[in-house]
This record gives C-alpha cells, sequence and structure tokens, in this order.
C-alpha cells in the first residue's frame, strides 16, 4: 500500500468515525433535545470513545454546531434544492411540490419527533445565542426559496401583483412549523394534512388561472363538463 493510499484510507475512516458521532447524537437530540443528550449518551450511541470524540470536536457546543449545519444542509440537499432547483419551472406548482414534500416527511415519520429544526430553535434560542443565529439562518434560507418562487410567479404573471412575496413565504413557513407541532403532540396525520390543503387553498388568492396547476407526476385534472 502506497503512502497515499493510506492517507487517503485514514482520512476516509476520520470522515466514517466523524459522521458515527454526529449520526448518533443527531437522532438522540431530535428525540429528547440538546440539554437532556449528555456526551456519555452520545457516546454509548456512536460506540466512540471518549478521546475520538474530542479528536473530532472540541465541546458538545461544538458538536451542536455541527448537528445544526449538517441539519440545514440536510434540508437544503433533500427537500429545498430538489423542488426550487429549477427556475424555469413553474413557480406555483413548486411551492405545492414544496407542501406536499413537507408533508410527506412527517408521515414517514409517523408523528414522531416533529421538526428538527423547530426543535432546535424552541429549545436553544432564548439560552444561546450563537446556535440562535445559525437555526435563523435555516429559516432565512427556508424564506429565501419560497418568496424567490412567488417573485418569479409574479414576474411571469403566474402570480398576481399586490402583495409582499416575502409576507406569504413568511406565513407558509410560520403555519407549517406550528401544523408540524400539532402533528407532533396529538400523534394526527389528519392536522398537517388539512393544515396542508388549506395552504394550497390560501394560495389560490395569489395565483392566476389556478386550476392551472400541474404538480409533476401528478394525473390530469377532469376537463370541465367531462363525465367518468
Amino acid at each position: 500500500m502506497t503512502m497515499g493510499m493510506t492517507i487517503a484510507t485514514k482520512s476516509q475512516k476520520g470522515a466514517a468515525t466523524r459522521d458515527q458521532i454526529l449520526d448518533a447524537a443527531a437522532r438522540l437530540i431530535h428525540l429528547q433535545g440538546y440539554h437532556c443528550t449528555s456526551l456519555d449518551d452520545v457516546l454509548r450511541e456512536s460506540g466512540v470513545g471518549k478521546g475520538n470524540f474530542y479528536y473530532y470536536f472540541k465541546s458538545k457546543e461544538d458538536l451542536g454546531y455541527a448537528i445544526i449545519d449538517r441539519v440545514m444542509r440536510g434540508f437544503i440537499e433533500r427537500t429545498l434544492e430538489p423542488v426550487f432547483s429549477d427556475p424555469l419551472g413553474d413557480p406555483v406548482a413548486q411551492v405545492h411540490m414544496f407542501l406536499d414534500r413537507v408533508l410527506e416527511n412527517q408521515r414517514q415519520r409517523n408523528c414522531v419527533g416533529g421538526c428538527p429544526i423547530g426543535n432546535l430553535a424552541s429549545e436553544l434560542s432564548d439560552v444561546h445565542e450563537g446556535f440562535r443565529q445559525r437555526l435563523a439562518g435555516i429559516f432565512t434560507e427556508w424564506r429565501a426559496k419560497l418568496t424567490d418562487a412567488l417573485s418569479r410567479g409574479q414576474a411571469g404573471g403566474r402570480v398576481r401583483q399586490g402583495f409582499e412575496p416575502s409576507a406569504v413565504a413568511q406565513f407558509l413557513v410560520a403555519s407549517l412549523e406550528g401544523a408540524i407541532l400539532l402533528t407532533k403532540v396529538t400523534k394526527d396525520i389528519g392536522i398537517m394534512e388539512r393544515c396542508v390543503e388549506q395552504l394550497k387553498h390560501h394560495l389560490t388568492l395569489y395565483t392566476m388561472n389556478a386550476e392551472s396547476i400541474q404538480i409533476p407526476g401528478a394525473p390530469d385534472p377532469p376537463a370541465r363538463g367531462r363525465t367518468t
């Protein structure tokens, strides 16, 4: 084995160990919170020794920042980018797809755990300014994607003029976070389903030709007057 291969192998193992720690910590913190998760909990869950932990993270706080960054990256890569990546796509359909994706995430989690971002924000925003700022950045990115879609819709004549896209985007984010929280508390996915349905209905106030919205992969709506 050459020296280059040895270094590469060690680097891969190091990345795997760091990910192992992050995976374990993220699972624990998502279910029981940051403050209720001790370093010993993380070590037990990950199977990593204390020395290895401190090789990758200087403190529990350092681990917290890494988890927030990972949650943000995952949210952008798995939820935001797949929906909003096409600047030429129908912006209204993109917002609908986003709402459906958030709903499906809650279905897959079986109403357990809630929103990782919302959980951390609720627990840490009043007690740790650094965490608060980092978490606020995630919500800013979320609102920005929705604002951009609605602004593109206005520019293309797909969305009505006379309202502020950023205000509607903020309303959507706040409504979704509230619905996720209620779904977590009640264990009733119907709350999330009805919220998404109402948000889509609310969006028709701003859209032109709302009946023409086409969600990629969805069946074509029946033509008016056609019987089945």
